[in-house]
């Protein structure tokens, strides 16, 4: 390394022989090294901030040519030192490697060195760069920005759930509408396990339900100035509350016209009109085992409520078993949409898993069962159902103890002792009644014996139409039963559809479970209303 006046000789020599560098090309034979500020450690007046100058009166000469210049600034507890020399960028200096050597402005940045804390910085290509040395400030957050920073982390997880449940909102959304889509294309191939209506039935109204009738006024009050234009054709039945007629229902824009049902009640009778119009409007009824409800009318001029339903030319049941001996066929088919009926009436949630509300018949009999053209049955006459609202009170329900039928009145009824606080209850009267109704159904099966003439059920041990008196001493006082002919239990086509129900104990006393007077017994679900024919009618053995 050259000092002192050699160094200023030195300075003359370089600047007379740059003139010869200009013009001569010899980079490989001649190359000048870096000129630093080179002192040890000295202390400094520099404070770690903005910019210092080191105040070292000595400047070298770097021994070697890839040595650049460098500044190293330490602080202790009691003094503050620079330190400045030339050294390899390719070596470490005090453990640590030299990363901003080729800028020409010496900028301080902190390292972890052998000696401790320190600020070190490195440059070339300018004489003494290391001389001036810059300090970076540090900035400190503002209480500003530390609040904006609190609030941003605070907000953070709130707008991530926010964005999660927004994300799972749309997908949601678009799994539904698929569904939906899915389920609408595949509308028409779906059928549910009994073979009965597709979940579409929630929605729709079943079109095909045997009848002569197609109207689309379906299921709602008629609220137009004129009546419809019907022309009333025969008398086709008549009840205590109705009369019921086959009538016409015209088209406006041809000759052509609609057969369909008319039940007209009087003025007086208005209540049961009104009960009878709710029930039918209620739009979840809809089914293809219960009849067609079209609209419902006020005739003033006339004086008469309607209700207009389909039309079913084979009559009601009691009438069909009256002129025809059924098949075992038959019977199933009969007995199978009956009880799908009941079902659907009791039932508290659609086959799409909606919920509805349940109803109760509670008059049901063969004759307010009406026989479509499949042969399949439709209930009707729905001018003593109750809707069983969860809202009602034992008080509400008071009222509607001891109606229906005094033949087809289950023995709770009959002794006015129907529990109140169980609207389950309620559906076991129907259960009963339905019992019957399927006994009267086989007695007329040519497959189970000797087909006599129809009869109702209890046949000639009560009058035709017997009173609630005569029931309770039939029924609650001698114990007595519709007769199970010994031919029902020991025909071979009977024993062959039995065998799969001879399991267990309950199984045996099916008669038990369907009308016997053991009301906590008796089935009050229709989840296998597939096989209550059988199980109902064919094993109504008492033991």
């Amino acid at each position: 390394m050259v000092y002192g006046p050699d160094l200023v000789q030195f300075r003359q020599l370089r600047l007379s022989c740059s003139w010869v560098l200009r013009v001569v090309w010899m980079p490989t034979l001649f190359s000048m090294n870096q000129l630093c500020k080179f002192c040890d450690v000295e202390l400094t007046s520099c404070s770690g901030t903005g910019t210092c100058v080191s105040n070292c009166s000595i400047t070298s000469i770097c021994t070697d040519r890839v040595e650049v210049c460098v500044s190293i600034w330490r602080k202790n507890e009691t003094d503050l030192s620079l330190e400045t020399l030339c050294h390899n960028p390719s070596k470490p200096l005090y453990g640590v490697m030299l990363d901003d050597y080729n800028s020409s402005t010496c900028v301080m940045k902190k390292k972890n060195t052998t000696s401790g804390m320190a600020e070190i910085c490195s440059c070339r290509d300018v004489e003494e760069c290391n001389d001036k040395v810059l300090f970076i400030p540090v900035v400190d957050p503002t209480p500003d920005d530390a609040l904006l920073s609190v609030i941003l982390v605070s907000l953070l997880p709130l707008l991530t759930m926010g964005v999660v449940v927004a994300g799972m909102f749309y997908w949601y959304r678009a799994y539904r509408q698929r569904v939906s889509q899915e389920w609408e294309r595949s509308a028409k191939k779906r059928k549910t396990k009994a073979g009965g209506l597709d979940c579409d039935a929630c929605a729709i109204m079943m079109d095909d339900d045997g009848s002569d009738s197609s109207s689309t006024h379906a299921n709602h009050l008629n609220h137009n100035t004129e009546p419809l234009p019907i022309e009333l054709d025969m008398l086709v039945g008549k009840g205590r509350f109705a009369q019921v007629y086959k009538a016409k229902l015209k088209q406006t824009t041809s000759d052509q016209f609609e057969t369909v049902a008319v039940k007209i009640f009087p003025y007086e009778e208005y209540a049961s009109w009104k009960n009878e119009k709710d029930i039918f409007s209620y739009m979840d009824l809809r089914h293809e085992n219960i009849v067609h409800f079209l609209t419902a009318e006020e005739r003033k001029v006339e004086k008469q409520y309607w209700l207009i339903t389909a039309f079913h030319p084979r009559g009601n049941l009691q009438e069909h078993l009256t002129r025809h001996v059924i098949s075992w066929e038959e019977l199933q088919v009969l007995g199978l949409s009956l009880a799908r009926g009941v079902a659907h009436l009791h039932s508290d949630r659609l086959l799409c898993g909606r919920p509805k509300v349940p109803i109760v018949h509670r008059d049901l009999k063969s004759s307010n069962i009406l026989v479509k053209n499949d042969l399949t049955l439709c209930l009707c006459d729905f001018g003593l159902g109750l809707r069983l609202d969860s809202t009602l009170s034992v008080d509400d329900l008071a009222n509607s103890g001891q109606v229906g039928t005094a033949r087809y009145m289950a023995p709770e009824v009959l002794e006015a002792r129907l529990n109140l606080e169980n609207m389950e209850s309620f559906k076991q009267t129907d259960i009963y009644s339905m019992a019957l109704v399927l006994w009267e159904m086989t007695s007329r099966c040519e497959a189970v014996g000797e087909v006599k003439e129809y009869e109702p059920a209890y046949g000639s041990k009560v009058r035709e139409h017997p009173c609630v008196e005569s029931m309770k001493d039939s029924v609650l006082r001698d114990r007595g039963r519709p007769e199970i002919p010994d031919t029902w239990l020991r025909h071979k086509v009977r024993r062959a559809a039995s065998r799969r129900f001879t399991q267990s104990r309950t199984q045996t006393r099916i008669h038990q479970h369907c009308y016997w007077g053991g009301r906590p017994s008796r089935l009050c679900r229709l989840s296998t209303a597939s096989r209550l024919p059988i199980m109902c009618v064919l094993r109504m053995n008492i033991d």
